[in-house]
């Protein structure tokens, strides 16, 4: 042998090798199998989801887009609100609460006069003293002034006084006695008017100065207007006003600066309103008023232009009737209208007196004796 001796392996032995420890390729496969499903799955969910947010973003877009270009028709909705009109208090309230701040005179059992007069002063009435309430010195006075005004001989048809009296108060003029507070005087200043008026001994100068007394002798307690009219009218205030001192100054300057004499009332002037209705426009505008008495004078002859072109025409009685039914309607009780008139017709004092009679009032023809 030489001295670099071969390696020489062993052979191997005989028999069968030993076996390699292997998993099965069977179980291999079902795992593979296992894992891709579940990653086609998470796959299909993803994609789905991201696939209805994008239907979903899209969707909203068309719609944000539509919306802007289709509006819908706007809408505009009233809604109805009641409401409960103020109610004003009442004047008799208003006067009792004047009444009640303003002090009371001093009453003492007699007056005496220190050097003599032209005239004489009847008798204050008694008083006892004694008595626990205090007697209203309104009543007083307004008793007083109509025994004077009644004892002041102004003849006739002016000798009953212009003055307030009685318990309920009132007014007399032109020698018709009307019981109430609420006074309304209506004047006839028209052309035909003042003729007449002229011709009966009676201008209205002397009217004017009989309103006057009238104005200047009515209570505290009472309330009084008036309205001038020919077509058109002329109102002194807007509603009757307490005849306090200072609403008598200012219906007396009134009637000295307004008082119409001419027969004529243009609509241009300060304080006239436009009437085509006549008698009718002032009864109506007298009931929105609400008096208690009314005094009515004319000449029982009343026109009117009922229509925007057409002309003057006499205005029917029917029409008078309805007219002078509104201040009962409106005041919900009987309204006492009182007429005055200068040398009506026979036929036009006729239908006013049925009229007149009706409300319970007097109509009395106006002329000197």
């Amino acid at each position: 042998m030489s001295d670099s001796e071969s390696t020489v392996q062993p052979a191997p032995p005989d028999g069968p090798a030993p076996a390699r420890s292997r998993r099965p390729r069977s179980n291999r496969d079902g795992e593979s199998r296992s894992r891709s499903e579940r990653r086609a799955l998470i796959s299909s969910i993803l994609v789905a989801s991201l696939v209805i947010h994008l239907v979903g973003l899209i969707a909203l877009g068309i719609w944000t887009v539509a919306k802007r270009f289709h509006r819908p028709e706007a809408r505009f909705e009233v809604k109805k609100t009641v409401t409960i009109p103020p109610q004003k208090p009442e004047h008799r309230m208003n006067v009792a609460r004047h009444e009640a701040m303003a002090a009371r005179p001093a009453l003492r059992d007699t007056l005496a006069s220190i050097r003599p007069t032209p005239f004489a002063l009847p008798n204050l009435p008694l008083v006892a003293m004694d008595q626990v309430l205090t007697p209203d010195p309104s009543a007083l006075v307004a008793d007083q002034v109509a025994s004077l005004v009644g004892s002041a001989g102004l003849g006739r048809d002016f000798g009953s006084g212009l003055g307030g009296g009685g318990k309920g108060g009132g007014a007399s003029f032109f020698g018709i006695q009307a019981d109430g507070q609420r006074i309304l005087l209506l004047f006839d200043v028209s052309a035909s008017v003042v003729n007449k008026a002229k011709a009966s001994g009676i201008p209205l100068e002397r009217i004017q100065t009989e309103t006057l007394a009238l104005i200047d002798g009515l209570p505290i307690a009472a309330q009084f207007s008036l309205i001038q009219f020919t077509g058109n009218y002329l109102p002194f205030s807007e509603e009757l006003v307490a005849a306090t001192p200072g609403n008598k100054a200012i219906a007396k300057e009134w009637i000295q600066a307004q008082w119409v004499t001419s027969g004529t009332m243009a609509a241009s002037k300060k304080g006239v309103v436009s009437n085509r209705l006549g008698l009718v426009g002032v009864l109506e505008r007298a009931a929105r008023m609400r008096p208690e008495i009314v005094f009515l004078l004319s000449d029982a002859s009343f026109q009117w232009r009922p229509g925007e072109d057409g002309g003057f025409s006499n205005i029917p009685y029917p029409d008078l009737k309805k007219a002078v039914d509104r201040l009962e309607e409106e005041n919900r009780r009987k309204i006492p209208l009182n007429f005055l008139a200068f040398t009506p017709r026979t036929d036009d004092a006729d239908e006013w007196k049925r009229i007149i009679r009706r409300t319970g009032g007097e109509f009395r023809i106006l002329k000197t004796e």
